[in-house]
């Protein structure tokens, strides 16, 4: 029997379609696929119990293999739930795991939405067994269902005037269990709510509310850097993202550019801002004024990477713009302090920097009036003198005098008109 059963298991592995079938082929399941660095290293990837799985909607949980089962990524298994037992897939085994847990437990410390990790290992929930064929059926039964469960769920909060949106279904793997993800933008009542879901589907019902870039990742998009959402793609964890981001790193605060398409600030605005922030320090702050014999420099922009700062002499728009050096400024500002006012902000014996030669466009194509301008004529060169010939002397010709080779034209007798005495001649045969 036990031979029956792993063939089987063979077989459901190798069908299409199966959620066996993207493991079987080493498929990496989305952003939930997790790289496990310490796979190569001597007593880093088999000595732990603790195990990864994942779910639905970017869910994850640990559990404790306390019976050693062999397991791998990529395996189908029966894990412990309330109630019951729920179905996911193993994506990160090893000590990795444990080391995932405590970073986990820290950030859920520090206030962040971290991945569920338990807070004692006595909590940590166990892994029942690998996946059989009868719980992968009763696993895709309660998927299927997951659609008109979310669409009548939708109509209940309709009629009951809920200020809510139900984004999605997801059921417990033995289908004793339903989690509804809603988005709500107040505090909403929905103890009603339940009792009909659970008298209507039959089912244990747990609410869980999600943010609008939850949403965004589940949906999934092209961000306007032409590429697939990041939410959609490989994060997990949200952290907050503030317009100080945008200003440390000199961005326009224009709501449309900055808002993706969960209508809240982009997340990428985080990625970099930690650079600037480090760079920025060794710049000297924008509201000091440098103080020199002829005028007084204000703050217009700064490269940040370049270390270059440019300051005007208005404090409004850009006059007399002067680009020196971070070090510069720094020794400007400290004559300043010193009562002493240099001659120029730029140092003594420094060159002007010389421009770089543009682009050259030889084809014009990036001038947007080249289709306006009119095409100039050309002028005729003057014909060159012919050699003279044998009759005719080599002697140049007096302009004045009358030209005698030239033959002359005969003058065309003027028509007759109607009516003249002049009889008009008769029109000629044609020929043939």
């Amino acid at each position: 029997m036990a031979d029956e059963e792993k063939d089987k298991e063979k077989d459901t592995a190798a069908t299409p379609g199966t959620p066996l079938a993207g493991a079987a082929h080493g498929e990496p399941r989305c952003k939930l696929h997790s790289f496990n660095w310490l796979e190569d290293i001597p007593g880093g990837y088999a000595d732990s119990d603790m195990v990864e799985v994942t779910f639905k909607n970017t869910r994850k949980g640990y559990y404790k293999n306390s019976t050693h089962i062999p397991l791998e990524i990529g395996d189908m298994v029966a894990v412990e739930a309330t109630p019951g037992h729920d179905i996911g897939m193993v994506t990160l085994t090893g000590l990795l795991v444990e080391r995932r847990m405590r970073q986990a437990a820290r950030g859920e410390r520090r206030g962040r939405r971290p991945e569920s990790a338990p807070k004692d290992k006595d909590e940590v929930k166990r892994v029942f067994r690998k996946a059989r064929p009868g719980d992968l059926e009763r696993y895709e039964e309660a998927r299927a269902r997951e659609n008109d469960t979310m669409i009548k769920a939708r109509r209940i909060a309709a009629d009951l005037g809920l200020n809510m949106k139900i984004g999605d279904v997801e059921y417990q793997g033995d289908g004793n269990k339903a989690i509804f993800y809603y988005i709500a933008d107040e505090r909403v009542d929905f103890r009603q709510l339940i009792k009909i879901l659970a008298e209507t589907f039959k089912v244990r019902i747990e609410m869980k509310q999600i943010g609008a870039r939850q949403e965004a990742g589940r949906i999934g998009g092209i961000g306007p850097c032409g590429r697939p959402l990041c939410c959609s793609k490989w994060m997990t964890n949200f952290v907050s993202v503030a317009t100080s981001a945008a200003r440390f790193q000199d961005i326009s605060l224009n709501p449309q550019k900055l808002a993706g398409q969960c209508a809240k600030l982009k997340c990428c605005l985080n990625f970099e801002v930690d650079s600037y922030v480090e760079a920025s320090r060794s710049i000297p702050d924008k509201n000091v004024r440098l103080e020199t014999a002829d005028a007084t420099y204000f703050h217009f922009k700064t490269d940040v990477f370049k270390r270059e700062i440019t300051y005007s002499t208005d404090k409004n728009i850009a006059a007399n713009l002067v680009t020196i050096t971070a070090e510069r400024a720094f020794e400007v500002i400290a004559l300043n302090k010193a009562g002493e006012k240099p001659l120029s902000l730029k140092a003594e014996g420094e060159e002007k920097p010389r421009e770089k030669a543009a682009f050259g466009d030889i084809l014009g194509e990036d001038d947007l009036t080249r289709f306006d301008k009119k095409k100039k004529r050309k002028k005729k060169k003057p014909r060159e003198a012919a050699a003279p010939t044998e009759g005719e002397s080599s002697r140049p010709r007096d302009d004045k005098a009358p030209r005698t080779d030239r033959p002359k034209k005969k003058k065309s007798k003027p028509q007759s008109k109607p009516g003249s005495g002049d009889k008009p001649e008769a029109p000629k045969p044609p020929t043939e």
